[in-house]
């Protein structure tokens, strides 16, 4: 039996599309009231990422693209990803989407959700009868 020897090609580090690159994503709600979204963009501009809301639902698409300084020839170990992604998220039917606001800073996209004022609890007085 022989062993043969591996020998890798740029395909095996991540320049073909055959694994399209998914950003991960962070979603939580702060004590105020607002979903925030978090998504981990590295070496991306702002002119690479469309972020969209339609029908209380929240899409953020875009393009990493591979410059790096050396010739992918030149490269023999690569694991990060490049090319298109796209995530859709569903939104609860309380977020208020004309109040939607998103910045981009240190390679990751913050995108700030508000709830609507009605879907905000609310404290109630009681009053005490004599």
């Amino acid at each position: 039996m022989t062993i043969a020897r591996w020998e890798p090609s740029l395909r095996d580090f991540g320049f073909a599309t055959q694994n399209p690159w998914v950003p991960p994503v962070d979603i939580y709600q702060t004590p105020e009231h607002e979903l925030i979204l978090k998504a981990e963009l590295p070496d991306m501009s702002r002119d690479d990422i469309d972020l969209r809301v339609e029908n209380f639902v929240l899409t953020i698409e875009g393009e990493k693209k591979f410059s790096g300084d050396a010739k992918k020839e030149q490269f023999h170990h690569v694991e990060r990803r490049y090319g298109t992604f796209r995530r859709s998220f569903s939104l609860p039917e309380t977020v208020d989407a004309d109040k939607v606001s998103a910045n981009y800073k240190n390679g990751v996209l913050t995108v700030r959700l508000p709830l609507r004022e009605e879907a905000k609890p609310r404290q109630i007085k009681v009053d005490v009868a004599a």
